[in-house]
């Protein structure tokens, strides 16, 4: 069982997508990926993405920790009935609508997307069997929708290779627990910041881990 761990409705259960089509993260990789976020301060206030979002529990427990909005993209029928279930008992908790599901593959939501549409925090779980090119290529229509500031985690099995970051995206950071791998990046902008001025590593804006 999979529950929200922090926040307004911390504690409380949420839905699973039933069988073997999803790969939930589990609770121990979400508190620590969560604890490492806050640190970053990212989440309070934040516009997040949650692509290929299964059950939805990552951009829910985005929500209960302050989010100001967050969108979950699922396209499978039984998956995204679960993330409205999730959407609906955070929304309850919370009494306003922060969450909100789209049902459609990640590819084509992200070509709708208003040119001036831009996220602060975007979670990217694809299905282990979705090859690099294939995140790579989602990732290169993402980078045109990230905010200043704004940090991606891509979760992938421990034994794939690195994504292929696009231009105007850098990795700052690695994380692996178990068969578990966080990769961390942030928009990329050349000569933005001296090298003197770049923070301590493990926070966005250097390389850690």
């Amino acid at each position: 069982m999979t529950r929200i761990i922090a926040g307004a409705g911390g504690g409380t259960p949420l839905t699973a997508v039933p069988g073997s089509l999803t790969r939930p993260t589990t609770d121990r990789v979400k508190e620590a990926l969560f604890s490492r976020l806050d640190a970053f301060d990212v989440i309070a206030g934040a516009r997040v993405l949650d692509l290929y979002a299964g059950s939805g529990s990552l951009g829910v427990e985005s929500g209960s920790r302050g989010a100001q909005a967050v969108d979950l993209v699922e396209s499978d029928a039984k998956a995204s009935g679960v993330c409205q279930r999730n959407a609906d008992l955070i929304n309850g908790i919370l009494g306003r609508k922060t969450v909100t599901v789209h049902r459609s593959r990640v590819e084509p939501f992200l070509d709708r997307a208003a040119e001036t549409a831009a996220w602060d925090l975007v979670f990217l779980d694809p299905p282990y069997p979705l090859e690099e090119p294939g995140v790579s290529s989602v990732l290169q229509k993402l980078a045109a929708h990230l905010a200043p500031g704004s940090v991606v985690v891509v979760e992938r099995s421990s034994r794939s290779p690195e994504p292929g970051w696009p231009d105007g995206m850098t990795r700052f950071a690695e994380k692996k627990y178990g068969e578990t791998r966080l990769w961390f990046a942030e928009p990329f902008v050349p000569d933005a910041i001296a090298a003197d001025d770049l923070p301590e590593a493990d926070a966005p804006g250097s390389q850690g881990d």
